[in-house]
């Protein structure tokens, strides 16, 4: 909610930035002095431009203030979040490894028992195969 008004807020200021700036600018240059006019005059005429000019360049100069110290705000929350996104990428690694160790243990472990198992059953079923075609040699063996 903050960060909608931190960004409203800086919207705002670049506005009032752009007003200021273009008010400034449609002030022009300084006044020249006019020859017809006696001095204090042509120094009245000076001294209210100058007035005006240095009251829009303060507004300006503090509205900038505002909108650095806006933008400053904005940018530290921008950095948080990447803090904060960093830590759950970290997590979501971890977790990630964690787990692919697990399986890739317990698929290495059901494999070798039913490797094991399967070697043991072909040793078995070779063994009694060879028994019973040994026996069966003999048996015809001995009927001769």
């Amino acid at each position: 909610m903050t960060e909608i008004k931190i960004s409203n807020n800086i919207y705002n200021l670049r506005n009032d930035i752009q007003q200021l700036q273009s008010e400034l600018s449609e002030l022009g240059d300084p006044v020249l002095n006019i020859p017809e006019l006696i001095t204090s005059s042509n120094l009245l005429r000076s001294n209210e431009y100058l007035l005006k000019s240095d009251q829009k360049k303060t507004q300006l100069i503090s509205t900038f203030i505002m909108y650095s110290a806006s933008m400053e705000s904005l940018l530290s929350s921008v950095f948080e979040i990447q803090n904060d996104l960093k830590s759950i990428l970290q997590e979501q690694s971890l977790l990630i490894t964690s787990s692919s160790k697990s399986k890739s243990k317990s698929k290495s472990k059901s494999k070798s028992k039913s490797k094991s198992k399967s070697k043991s059953k072909s040793k078995s079923k070779s063994k009694s195969k060879s028994k019973s075609k040994s026996k069966s040699k003999s048996k015809s063996k001995s009927k001769k």
